[in-house]
């Protein structure tokens, strides 16, 4: 259901659904569709808006081994369109593209006739592109024709690097527009990053997210990218210690308006997490469980910050709250 579809029409549909299951032949198959149809009514009953970001809904049972399952969530993106179906399994088309890694980091390695883009993924990565041009090295001509044999090289260089700036944009701007990508490293050989750099080949907005920090790196492809990203170990922790500091910023915005957006408790933030209410979970590293409560937001699409006591806040939410607490997409209450 998408965020401006009324509740009360999607119950009349299922309802008139339901008054025509009798016609249904296979007395299994119409009690299990009657069944699916009733969760699902009584789920929807109790809600009274249909959530920003919109809701989705799937409730049946498996023909085989009689077990029944009925999940309520809101995904983390609006939902594009309204969909009902009753079938052997679940559609998710229309949920799955929301499921991609909530924060990435964009990589390219650049060189005077070489260039790899790529994405890191949490712990995946990705390898989009790999260019290659053919650029003259050195030359032994002389006067007049070696200055104009060298403004012909540059040139090439020039236009390579404009198709690297223009691919890297191609691939980075979807993830740039949704919010996901959180950065950028530029690495490569020599001094080919700094010239693409400051030739402004780059989309502005891309060249903004640069960290700033050039990384030699001697190879192309995924060995390439796969070095750069040990060599910037230490930028890729800054970059998530200030990311576990905005989150607790923002839980303690929301716990001072008391505008009911936080939750704590194991026993309330697991519920929160299985209807899918969870925007953002934070959790300390310390707590024994940290797996099971990873796998609980994952399945729910909650953006996952793991913290410890070196960041700021970081120990009172341990003493606080027990080391486990939620921002929620909405109020449950």
């Amino acid at each position: 259901m998408p965020p401006e579809r009324p509740i009360s029409d999607v119950l009349n549909l299922l309802r008139q659904e339901l008054s025509i299951t009798d016609n249904i032949k296979l007395k299994k198959t119409k009690n299990a569709v009657q069944r699916a149809l009733i969760a699902t009514i009584d789920r929807l009953s109790k809600i009274l808006k249909v959530p920003e970001k919109g809701l989705a809904v799937f409730c049946g049972e498996n023909m085989d081994t009689g077990d029944f399952i009925c999940i309520t969530l809101s995904p983390p993106e609006p939902v594009p369109v309204f969909f009902y179906r009753t079938d052997k399994e679940f559609h998710l088309e229309f949920l799955e593209p929301m499921i991609e890694e909530s924060s990435v980091i964009g990589l390219i390695i650049v060189e005077r006739d070489a260039a790899t883009i790529g994405l890191l993924k949490g712990n995946r990565l990705e390898v989009l592109d790999e260019l290659e041009d053919y650029i003259p090295g050195k030359h032994t001509k002389g006067g007049q024709s070696q200055r104009r044999y060298d403004r012909v090289i540059e040139q090439m260089v020039h236009e390579f690097y404009k198709r690297v700036g223009e691919r890297a944009k191609e691939y980075f701007e979807p993830y740039l527009e949704s919010g996901k990508l959180k950065a950028i490293l530029l690495g490569g050989p020599a001094y080919a990053k700094y010239d693409f750099l400051e030739g402004d080949y780059l989309d502005y907005r891309l060249k903004q997210l640069i960290i700033q920090k050039f990384i030699d790196v001697a190879y192309q492809g995924e060995v390439g990218l796969r070095e750069m990203i040990i060599k910037a170990d230490d930028v890729l922790r800054e970059q998530q210690y200030l990311e576990a500091l905005k989150a607790i910023d923002e839980f303690k915005l929301h716990l001072v308006k008391d505008d009911g957006l936080t939750i704590y408790g194991d026993e309330e933030l697991r519920k929160a997490l299985e209807v899918g209410a969870v925007e953002k979970l934070i959790v300390s590293e310390e707590r024994s469980d940290l797996e099971e409560w990873i796998e609980l937001a994952k399945r729910s699409s909650a953006k996952i910050i793991v913290i410890n006591d070196e960041i700021p806040e970081g120990a009172w939410i341990n003493k606080t709250f027990g080391g486990a607490v939620g921002i929620l997409r909405y109020r449950l209450f």
